[in-house]
């Protein structure tokens, strides 16, 4: 089998290229490449570790025809196009833990720097001045921090600043009032943090939700005197308002590590009267660095090699843990997804996933990614789990998950069910063995057969005479049946026959096929 071939195209710690090639792939560490350079190398490599530097724009993606994962040694993913790797099928990782505590005690360092005028103090203190009666700052105890954000890294700033002895508030939609018990903090809305916090430190991604989150009118409403620190992302701020609050005074001061354009060599906010600011410095300590290049060699390499999705910003985790145990239960999920996709008639409106049994105990996500990419390949031959989900939605298709707690008939099975403009289309399918898809009923008639290789699906009217036929017809064509299943409604009624052979159908054999006595149905399948 061939390795995998990883491509580390940042300055990142040499420990990271050790791990991969200690899990099975072969590396290459060439950094300070031009776009055009990355262009033309990347066709050879199944992944790509970046930091900042690295730009993966949509030419880069178009030429990174074998490339399965791009891996983000940090958080902020801006430096990646996202929709377009999903679209190509291309898992996008990011390292949201490897620098929290190092972005958390910048943020605090900050509010410190803010709250004793430490950089203008040792500015003009080493220039021969002794400005002691210039620097009259305000203590952090008993102040109102308020946190934008409380994920991961606000959690951390939430728990440094209660031993500091302060007071914590956090607007956060994603926080639940469990959470902000756990973390000793109040759950607020965004106006009331505004109004009652001394210090405000920003938190979030930048989406087109946060962007200016701290608008010109909000900065204006907050309480008189509020420092603003912000060591998330730039364009969380609007920097002209910022500007104009700080040389009112409205705002007392403003620590920013990150700003709306990068580098930041010219900025409206420079020289304004108490900001303080750091050229993105959040995680930029040893250990910090080491943690994430550390992180997404390991990432990556238990994604190529053990199928294991961690942190992943386009598709449902998957631990290298659950990947061995969820692994037939997904070729199952693929290939009912499949086949309903194939026999399914006119466009495609709503899909229904359900899990029972066993099925319904494992992480649901990863299986309905599976059944996606497997109805999806109706619209296209380069569908996987990652693009799947976005092409469905482009479609308009509407995805339900349902689990069942209830045992049924079969000790796992994974149901389908397809909203056509025929109505209703549903398959089912469990697991032999634990490990052997197998599909046992379709559109509600019982069957019992393996999807795999060229098969070829009939509805037929149950009479005597019909398996003859259509025996004899595949031997005219000198087509060899593999496997023969049979599945009816009633006695006599309309009943499924699905057969696998050795060769794929022509189109020529479907005809001569649907004009044989009784034949309702006839479609050339292939998984």
């Amino acid at each position: 089998m061939t390795k995998p071939k990883v491509l580390i195209s940042d300055k990142m710690d040499p420990n990271a290229a050790r791990i991969f090639e200690e899990r099975g792939c072969d590396v290459d560490v060439i950094t300070g490449e031009t776009p055009e350079e990355l262009i033309a190398r990347i066709g050879d490599y199944h992944g790509l570790a970046i930091r900042s530097s690295t730009t993966v724009t949509p030419a880069v993606l178009a030429a990174a025809t074998n490339l399965k994962v791009i891996g983000r040694a940090g958080i902020g993913v801006d430096n990646v196009d996202i929709p377009t790797a999903s679209g190509q099928g291309v898992v996008v990782m990011n390292t949201p833990f490897g620098n929290s505590i190092t972005t958390a005690e910048h943020a605090i360092a900050m509010i410190m720097a803010l709250a004793r005028q430490i950089p203008a103090a040792n500015t003009r203190t080493q220039a021969g001045e002794w400005p002691k009666k210039d620097f009259m700052g305000v203590e952090v105890t008993g102040k109102t921090l308020g946190l934008i954000g409380a994920g991961n890294i606000g959690g951390i700033v939430a728990s440094r600043a209660l031993g500091l002895k302060m007071k914590v508030i956090a607007y956060d939609p994603f926080l639940t009032e469990e959470r902000a018990i756990e973390l000793g903090i109040e759950k607020v809305d965004l106006d009331t943090l505004l109004s009652r916090a001394d210090f405000v430190s920003l938190h979030t991604p930048l989406t087109d939700q946060t962007r200016n989150i701290l608008n010109r009118e909000r900065l204006e409403n907050a309480k008189p005197g509020i420092r603003i620190v912000n060591c998330a992302r730039g364009g969380l701020i609007d920097e002209a308002a910022l500007k104009d609050c700080l040389e009112s005074g409205h705002v007392a001061g403003a620590a920013l590590d990150v700003f709306a354009e990068e580098p930041a060599k010219e900025n409206a906010l420079f020289g304004a009267p108490n900001f303080i600011c750091t050229p993105h410095l959040g995680a930029s300590t040893t250990e910090a660095q080491v943690n994430v290049a550390l992180q997404v060699a390991e990432q990556m390499a238990d994604f190529l090699v053990n199928g294991g999705v961690t942190n992943a910003l386009n598709m449902p985790s998957l631990s290298a843990e659950e990947a061995p145990k969820l692994k037939p239960y997904m070729a199952l999920a693929e290939k009912i997804g499949s086949l309903v996709g194939q026999l399914a008639h006119g466009n495609l409106t709503e899909i229904s996933i359900e899990r029972e049994g066993a099925a319904a105990q494992l992480n649901g996500k990863p299986i309905t990614g599976a059944v996606l990419a497997g109805v999806m390949r109706r619209y296209s031959d380069t569908v996987n789990m990652v693009n799947a989900p976005y092409l469905a939605k482009e479609r308009g298709l509407k995805v339900s998950e349902v689990r069942h707690d209830h045992d049924g008939a079969y000790n796992t099975l994974i149901r389908v069910t397809v909203a056509t403009s025929q109505g209703d289309r549903s398959v089912a399918g469990t697991l032999f063995g634990n490990d052997a898809p197998r599909l046992v009923e379709i559109f509600g008639i019982g069957i019992e057969a393996d999807l795999a290789g060229h098969m070829l699906y009939i509805v037929n009217d149950d009479k005597p005479g019909f398996i003859g036929r259509i025996g004899t017809m595949l031997g005219n064509h000198g087509i060899n049946i593999g496997t023969f299943n049979l599945g009816r409604r009633d006695a006599g009624g309309e009943a499924v026959l699905l057969l696998s052979v050795d060769q794929a159908i022509s189109a020529e054999v479907v005809t001569e096929a649907e004009k044989l006595e009784g034949v309702k149905t006839v479609k050339a399948l292939e998984f």
